[in-house]
């Protein structure tokens, strides 16, 4: 924009630290604080500072140019929400602890929206009584709420955050395809907009529910994510939606399960040391309570159970671990010494590992008693076969064999198809072409757009502080006056001139503070271009420095505008 106006840090309200902020567990979050971009207000919440605020709408803009490139509509809808839409399709109780419930003075139940699928829905049905009215694109670009158990790692996990999301509303599946792969698309020109090194990779639809999923990863050690990437295909998935065929095996020419006594033997590593056996050879079999109700999950002694898949798989149900009560309630069940043999009024799902065929060494229901032999689907019956264990390096890609490559990730982005769920939930339908109601079908789609911010610090700060990526930086020119008043003199004369040209200028014109104070505040804010008004601003000569490479010049004031705004 032609003549922005020069933000002069004299005027800015941005205090830097010298030292980390003590709570501060990830890169990101040491430095947006120790920069002066965000402050925490409570845990989990957090004030977005001038510089900070820039950074944010940047990404806004670039979210927003590219949602509005395929077609898509922005509106706003209220971030406080009814009840009954949410109860409708289940999500009042689905989401659980994490949804932020309130009531008003009458008493009438309301929420802090955590998306907003359904009151999308409900206006859409309001809008829309036609196939002539659709498909239609909705997003808005709006604050949302999850009341998180343990906020942490600054912004990346806030119980309020900044986020785009957008819904697409056909008449048929086809129609759904095509919006999914336009917001692929679009996804993808954000994050290279943005600078953001991202992988895609297959998803679950978790709470949100549908078919189709795929998450947008930043690769990152500050990650709640681990996902699964094949260096031999392009196979790639979180490792919470990687899958394994059932493969049984032939199990006939094994011997009849024998029960041998293994006294002191509680755990895995206490048996397989006893017999001699790699834990591989053992079934280990936890047991968790699904609403209540007694489940034995299975799968080899070598390997965890991820609970985050048994509770996907379950839910909306609760699962807890049993206690020690439970064991007391049940004498069948033999701490220790659990068995799917002869288990009753209890449900046992598998790891496909534990496929039909194969044997296994596991409990035998008495105590200081093992079995051996004991086949699956001779001797035990799995109910159900579910992916349950914690994916590990190494394990066969599911697609070509290769051994897997795991690595940490920040979510960015999810697309979901979501089908018919919420339409059949609040009856949306349209009239069709033969006049007769079509139920429409939806697409749901989530940038993170605050959590971007953190991503890209995470991706893109060294050792000396931020770096940002021009497109989304806090401005194009850091200029620094080095002290004098002859070096403020050309240092502000500079900025106006850039300023002039269109350039976004943020210049450290403070008095008092010292150059090296000033140079490194530079490095810690991370504009990409850093302009020295130093030593040699009496011979009109300036040191442009690269903020990322590191490189420097020095160049007259005219080779240093030409320099800036080729």
């Amino acid at each position: 924009m032609a003549n922005a106006p020069v933000q002069r840090m004299s005027q800015l309200m941005a205090k830097t630290l010298r030292d980390d902020p003590a709570d501060a567990e990830v890169l990101s979050h040491k430095l947006l604080v120790r920069a002066g971009y965000v402050r925490r207000t409570a845990a989990g919440i957090w004030s977005w500072l001038p510089l900070g605020k820039k950074v944010l709408s940047n990404i806004e803009r670039i979210v927003r140019e590219e949602m509005d490139a395929i077609g898509a509509q922005e509106v706003t809808l209220p971030a406080l929400l009814p009840r009954e839409p949410y109860e409708a399709t289940g999500r009042w109780d689905e989401y659980g602890a994490e949804l932020f419930r309130l009531q008003d003075r009458k008493g009438g139940d309301y929420l802090l929206g955590p998306t907003h699928e359904e009151i999308f829905t409900l206006l859409v049905k309001d809008q829309c009584s036609s196939y002539k009215d659709l498909p239609v694109i909705l997003y808005q670009i709006q604050n949302k709420f999850r009341d998180e158990a343990r906020p942490r790692a600054g912004i990346l996990r806030g119980r309020e955050f900044l986020m785009k999301d957008s819904y697409s509303f056909d008449t048929e599946d086809e129609g759904l395809a095509r919006s999914y792969a336009l917001h692929r698309q679009a996804y993808q020109r954000v994050f290279e907009r943005l600078g953001l090194d991202y992988r895609i990779v297959a998803a679950t639809a978790g709470a949100m529910g549908g078919s189709k999923s795929e998450e947008f990863l930043a690769p990152a050690e500050a990650g709640e994510d681990t996902f699964a990437d094949c260096p031999n295909c392009d196979f790639a998935a979180n490792t919470e939606a990687i899958s394994y065929e059932l493969q049984p095996v032939d199990g006939s020419a094994v011997p009849a399960a024998e029960e041998i006594p293994t006294p002191d033997t509680p755990t895995i590593e206490t048996l397989a040391a006893s017999l001699g056996v790699p834990a591989s050879a053992t079934l280990k079999n936890l047991l968790v309570k699904v609403d209540g109700e007694i489940v034995a999950v299975g799968v080899p002694g070598d390997r965890e159970v991820d609970m985050g898949k048994v509770e996907e798989h379950f839910a909306p149900a609760t699962v807890e671990m049993v206690t020690e009560s439970d064991f007391a309630a049940r004498a069948d069940l033999v701490r220790g010494y659990v068995g799917p043999q002869g288990l009753e009024k209890v449900t046992y799902i598998a790891d496909p590992r534990v496929a039909p065929g194969t044997a296994w060494i596991t409990g035998a229901n008495k105590d200081g008693m093992h079995a051996k032999n004991v086949v699956a689907g001779r001797d035990f019956e799995v109910e159900e076969y579910v992916d349950v264990v914690v994916v590990q390096e190494g394990d066969p890609c599911p697609k070509c064999g290769t051994g897997l490559k795991l690595d940490r990730a920040i979510e960015i982005g999810h697309i979901f198809q979501l089908g018919r769920k919420y339409a059949d939930a609040l009856k949306l339908d349209v009239l069709g072409q033969n006049g007769k109601p079509v139920r429409v079908t939806m697409g749901s789609y989530g940038i993170g757009v605050s959590r971007a911010v953190a991503a890209l610090a995470e991706q893109t700060a060294d050792e000396k502080g931020l770096c940002w990526p021009a497109e989304v930086a806090p401005a194009d020119v850091h200029v620094v006056a080095a002290g004098k008043a002859l070096q403020t003199e050309l240092a502000l004369e500079v900025s106006d001139k850039l300023s002039a040209a269109g350039l976004r200028v943020l210049v450290d014109d403070r008095a008092g503070v010292s150059p090296g104070v000033k140079f490194t505040d530079a490095e810690l804010m991370g504009v990409p271009k850093i302009l020295v008004a130093g030593r040699r601003s009496g011979e009109g000569i300036v040191e442009l420095k690269d903020r990322r490479t590191g490189e420097r010049e020095e160049l007259t004031v005219e080779e240093a505008l030409t320099r800036l705004t080729a």
